[in-house]
């Protein structure tokens, strides 16, 4: 039965990937009663297909992350009440700083990108982000993920043949703008101000945001007027959204906003 003041949760999709990823994550929190929006990026409403025949696209191009800050902003204050954020990737940031702007009743991040400022000693972070860097900084034009890393740092442990039916079925073109935003005074985060819980969750297995990476991320939310909490899964990968058994990852999120909220 449908209610009417069920709580409403907006999903926020990553950098590289086709929003219908969230697509068995929706049907799993609408069966749980909640209402559910996965909205696509600026200039992304459109199947993996046809956006990868648009490459080089100078609308997406152009998105920064101001842009999808505006964006979301406008979409969240449309809603009868603060929803629920989950975020994963560049969605997990983007989370951290829409809860700053007191525009959620909670947030979740998974294996999300963290805000400007932060360290990591861990040789595979910068192993896998130093191809973006750069080509990030070559030009103004998109670019799509390579199956090469693809496979090796985004959607590793799995069968080559469940990486290839879903590099095809999600993988659209990037704005290299946004990524390059992520080292702008745009991504900071005052991690002083007091905040609605926030959940961040990483993966064993994750060759980009590294398990310790989230962990500091946690630790610098972490304040005493604040509910901040973490959970790692072993045996998942960064892409753990559409991973087998993707199911354990969203019972636990279920599970956490029932407490807090």
């Amino acid at each position: 039965m449908y209610l009417s003041n069920t709580k409403t949760i907006v999903f926020i999709s990553g950098a590289f990937v086709s929003h219908f990823y969230w697509e068995e994550w929706l049907a799993f929190f609408e069966n749980k009663g909640y209402k559910v929006v996965a909205p696509p990026w600026l200039h992304k409403n459109d199947s993996a297909e046809n956006l990868r025949k648009l490459n080089p696209c100078v609308k997406i191009g152009s998105i920064s992350l101001f842009d999808l800050l505006c964006y979301y902003t406008e979409i969240i204050e449309k809603l009868p009440e603060k929803p629920i954020l989950v975020g994963h990737s560049y969605g997990g940031l983007l989370v951290q700083l829409l809860v700053q702007k007191d525009l959620a009743e909670a947030g979740i991040c998974i294996n999300p990108f963290p805000p400007k400022g932060f360290t990591t000693l861990k040789f595979s972070f910068y192993k896998n982000i130093m191809p973006f860097s750069f080509n990030i900084f070559s030009s103004k034009k998109t670019f799509i993920l390579s199956f090469e890393n693809w496979k090796a740092a985004f959607f590793n442990i799995v069968s080559i043949e469940k990486q290839k039916m879903e590099y095809e079925k999600f993988i659209i073109p990037e704005s290299k703008k946004a990524l390059r935003n992520l080292f702008s005074k745009n991504a900071k985060i005052n991690f002083r101000k007091k905040h609605v819980p926030l959940f961040f969750i990483s993966c064993s297995e994750d060759q980009i945001i590294s398990q310790k990476l989230v962990h500091w991320n946690f630790k610098k939310h972490r304040n005493l007027h604040s509910i901040t909490c973490y959970k790692k899964f072993k045996n998942k990968n960064h892409f753990v959204i559409i991973q087998s058994e993707w199911q354990e990852v969203a019972e636990c999120v279920a599970k956490w906003i029932e407490k807090v909220t």
